[in-house]
């Protein structure tokens, strides 16, 4: 390739870059750029001062809420630990009342009397501070506030009927602390038999 030829292309982009920058010279020259009148300032100086002014209050608004919230449900966490308490309460009772050894102890009702009234002070603590129990036996299942772990075959009771209580579910004023555990209803499916 010779040197002459190269340089055509070259002179051509040349040519073209020149152009466009004419072109854009005369872009600029059509539409000058406006300037702001005083009124159209303080037009957007009100529209940016309005959307500030909003954006605070819904900031404040926000800040409220979470404040509210963090002094209604901020002992959470330890209220659903807590429940392991009463959980642990029960099972001892049981496992009380179900020791053979224990039975012909004359003290046995004694040491029990004195684990519930420790139960029914912790109860009343819950109470104060808003936890409830759930109720749920022969209630409708609602996966919001039960967990099925079983299914039990009864056909006296509606299919999806709550018959049975593994673990009491609890409530912390509007908010689920811990799901009940629970057995669900079916029906008792008829065996055919094959001819």
């Amino acid at each position: 390739m010779k040197s002459s030829e190269k340089k055509e292309p070259e002179q051509a982009s040349a040519k073209d870059a020149s152009k466009a920058q004419k072109n854009e010279q005369e872009e600029k020259k059509v539409t000058p750029i406006k300037e702001e009148t005083p009124e159209e300032k303080l037009k957007n100086t009100q529209d940016k001062l309005l959307r500030t002014m909003a954006e605070m209050e819904n900031q404040r608004r926000r800040f409220e809420k979470e404040k509210q919230e963090a002094f209604e449900f901020g002992g959470f966490n330890f209220a659903a630990e807590s429940l392991l308490l009463i959980d642990n309460i029960d099972r001892a009772i049981v496992s009380f009342k179900n020791d053979e050894s224990l039975k012909n102890n004359k003290d046995l009702n004694k040491i029990i009397d004195g684990i519930e009234i420790v139960k029914k002070d912790l109860v009343s603590i819950f109470k104060k501070n808003g936890i409830e129990p759930i109720e749920c036996i022969y209630k409708k299942f609602d996966p919001n506030f039960h967990q099925a772990m079983l299914e039990v075959e009864n056909n006296t009771k509606e299919p999806g009927t709550i018959v049975q209580e593994i673990q009491k579910g609890y409530m912390m004023k509007a908010r689920l602390l811990r799901p009940s555990l629970v057995g669900v209803s079916k029906k008792i499916e008829e065996k055919k038999e094959k001819k």
